[in-house]
């Protein structure tokens, strides 16, 4: 038999206006709604109703983690810092870390993610290539020290995720243990409901190669994708890739230098010369791990500073100060162009090809140079895509201007490898009798984050809308107000939970029928029931909560229908 809630006994406390620090849809909705309760900045405490959203996601996550042969453990949040001393990531994280320190001065962390410690439980319980391949799941609390949390559960200091991680002896069985999971996160992602898709990503500080991510489009989200309106290609921004494309320089004249007073900036320079800034040469000096290095890009776009951070990881990006400058008569701030940059090296977008001529600076003040040639005039050290991607940028497959769009992450799988491996010595006696070392993936899932990426994409103008698998019951019963319709919505609600049915039923008194109309829609179950204005003949009222659509039923043929 299913539980029969009465909200008469129910916690939940609803709100008629937003809350006033809230900015996105899940966040006004899920409070009013008294879902979640906000403790402090970026944590939250999940309300009766909230909970049961959360375990239901957390349900159909593990069912179909189940079903691949993933196998559940429970590792601590509070964790020593040692394993990500050996990884690197103790100072990888920086800031986003929470650390502290037990009273006897030992140093801990609360976990961001686990991959050092499943490395080392592995370490310990698997000795032979018979014990693998396996997969380790979790669902658990991770901390990250965000300094602006905000977007409600969306973007918070501690959250809820599923990480599971796979361990296999070859290549070929990560493969397969990469696309398990895969198609286990589409078919978690199609039962909750979420409108998704997966798109091309970095694998960042996690470390390894293959990395896609599974984004819900919505105008909240804090991830920038593209997508190809002609091909299937889609891809996180920081992903997207532009083909280096030599181009016959022959027929520029001699680099020119030109007297150019006052134009230390792109426009000024376009608007002296009377060109385009997609004429012009821009050269962004960063500091890597306290070096000047010079980035180059067309005058008209932008540097991705996360981009080229994430090309250039472990290592640390910052852009210059004046102070740089001091000392460096090769640096002239303002009019730096890459021919005589020989101490410095010199990074350039795809768009800088060999061929290509630009007007730049000449590396003395007041004055740039045009006909500069790449390849000519300058080399170019590295080649990385380091723009920022507008709207129309061709698509790395067939051409076609790329597409904008915003979405909510709310899962992302990685092909690690033996990075992990590698730092702890995994290793397992292969069926030679010699080590083998051990590849790894690692998937995860955001379980608080899907809770607001379908309250997001789900939300109508009059409260949550959940689909049926994730609601926190099957069927919202309201007695409309009197004795007789009280006692019809009991008695009914009884029935469907009799039946198996999950039920939600507003018995409260000395609350208007108004009322309890507006909060049914606001919580948002699928199916609202009526105890009306014709209880006394046993009809009652069915509403179908996301299409509006109403139908008078006898009570059988109501329990009937919900049950079927």
């Amino acid at each position: 038999m299913a539980q029969v809630q009465r909200m008469s006994r129910l916690m939940v406390k609803t709100l008629r206006d937003d809350p006033a620090d809230a900015e996105t849809l899940n966040h006004k909705l899920l409070v009013r709604a008294g879902y979640v309760r906000r403790t402090a900045a970026g944590i939250w405490t999940w309300l009766p109703l909230g909970k049961k959203v959360y375990e239901n996601i957390a349900r159909v996550v593990r069912e179909e983690m189940d079903a691949i042969g993933g196998q559940e453990v429970l590792l601590p949040a509070l964790l020593p810092k040692e394993p990500y001393e050996a990884s690197g990531r103790y100072e990888e994280y920086g800031d986003l870390l929470f650390r502290l320190k037990d009273r006897k001065g030992a140093e801990y962390l609360l976990g961001p993610t686990h991959e050092e410690i499943f490395t080392q439980v592995v370490k310990d319980q698997c000795s032979s290539y018979k014990d693998l391949p396996v997969i380790l799941y979790q669902i658990q609390t991770k901390y990250r020290d965000e300094a602006r949390p905000r977007a409600g559960v969306l973007r918070g200091r501690e959250f809820q995720m599923k990480d599971s991680y796979s361990f296999d002896t070859t290549d070929e069985g990560l493969a397969e243990s990469y696309a398990l999971h895969r198609g286990a996160y589409q078919r978690i992602f199609e039962r909750l409901g979420l409108d998704y898709r997966i798109v091309s990503a970095v694998a960042g500080a996690m470390g390894g190669s293959k990395s896609e991510e599974f984004l819900a489009p919505a105008p909240a989200g804090e991830d920038t994708f593209v997508d190809c309106p002609a091909c299937d290609y889609a891809a996180n921004t920081e992903a997207v890739t532009f083909a280096l494309a030599p181009v016959d320089g022959s027929a520029h004249g001699p680099a020119e230098e030109l007297d150019t007073p006052d134009t230390p900036t792109i426009e000024t320079l376009a608007e002296h010369l009377g060109v385009p800034a997609s004429a012009t040469l821009k050269n962004l000096l960063v500091k890597v791990d306290g070096e000047i290095v010079a980035v180059g890009v067309p005058g008209d776009r932008e540097v991705d500073l996360g981009k080229l951070g994430e090309h250039l990881a472990p290592a640390e990006v910052e852009l210059v100060t004046a102070e740089d400058f001091e000392g460096r008569d090769d640096l002239v701030r303002g009019y730096v162009g890459p021919q005589g940059l020989d101490k410095v090296r010199y990074i350039a977008d795809p768009r800088i090809a060999p061929g290509t001529a630009w007007i730049t600076g000449a590396n003395k003040r007041d004055t740039h140079a045009k006909n500069v040639v790449c390849g000519r005039d300058f080399e170019v050290d590295d080649y990385l895509d380091v723009v920022v991607v507008e709207e129309g940028d061709p698509c790395p497959n067939c051409g076609t201007g790329l597409k904008l769009d915003r979405a909510i992450e709310i899962g992302h799988i990685f092909q690690l490898g033996r990075k992990y491996a590698d730092t702890f010595q995994l290793d397992v006696l292969g069926k030679e009798g010699k080590p083998v070392r051990v590849t790894m993936g690692s998937y995860g899932i955001g379980v608080s984050r899907a809770v607001a990426a379908l309250a997001e994409q789900t939300a109508d103008d009059k409260g949550l809308c959940w689909p049926k698998e994730v609601a926190p019951a099957d069927v919202h019963v309201v007695a409309a107000g009197k004795a007789l319709q009280t006692e019809l919505a009991l008695d009914v609600a009884e029935q469907l939970g009799a039946a198996g049915a999950r039920v939600l039923v507003d018995d409260r008194a000395g609350v208007s029928p108004g009322v309890k109309f507006t909060d049914a829609e606001l919580i948002g179950i699928p199916q609202i029931l009526v105890a009306g204005r014709r209880s006394a003949e046993g009809v009652v009222e069915l509403k179908d909560r996301r299409t509006g659509e109403r139908e008078e039923l006898t009570v059988a043929e109501a329990v009937a229908r919900l049950t079927a």
